[in-house]
């Protein structure tokens, strides 16, 4: 899925990022960046109005997935695991912005990296509010992993391909 538009009809179409008012900002080849705004809704420590982590964490995971489904061939993903890592309280009232890349595929996991910044840190490449490294299952992944090699040029046999026999 690389038509903009029709990231965006799918990421409005799941209730949780449409209530966190997500906007997809790029898609494409296997990256994708999603930016969320600032809501008081969503604070999760009234005293300072920083954002609640599960919805950094919301963010993120869409981004990703999103990432999966634009990776060449893809046609389905579903989250299997999930690391983020919280480096600093986001700026109160800023919006966030999660840049996100399917990076390896084998045969049906997608391996996915991920940076969530505030306006402050995006514009000088600061410290990102959290990092991710996650895995989601993937659909069309041998098919979109050959797809991937062939347009970088090598076989398409991954590791886990030769370690299986099915080079």
């Amino acid at each position: 899925m690389t038509d903009k538009s029709l990231a965006q009809q799918f990421i409005q179409a799941i209730p949780h990022a449409r209530a966190l008012g997500m906007e997809l900002e790029e898609i494409g080849d296997g990256r994708a960046v999603i930016s969320m705004p600032w809501d008081a809704r969503l604070v999760g420590d009234p005293a300072t109005g920083v954002i609640s982590g599960g919805a950094v964490s919301a963010l993120m995971d869409t981004c990703c997935g999103a990432a999966v489904l634009s990776f060449p061939g893809a046609r389905g993903t579903a989250t299997l695991d999930l690391r983020i890592d919280y480096m600093r309280a986001a700026t109160p009232g800023q919006r966030l912005t999660a840049r996100a890349e399917c990076y390896h595929a084998s045969r049906s996991v997608a391996f996915v990296r991920a940076t969530a910044h505030d306006e402050d840190s995006a514009i000088d490449d600061g410290l990102p509010v959290a990092t991710v490294t996650a895995a989601f299952t993937m659909d069309g992944g041998m098919q979109a992993g050959k797809q991937r090699a062939l347009a970088e040029g090598s076989t398409g046999a991954s590791a886990e391909d030769d370690a299986e026999g099915t080079a």
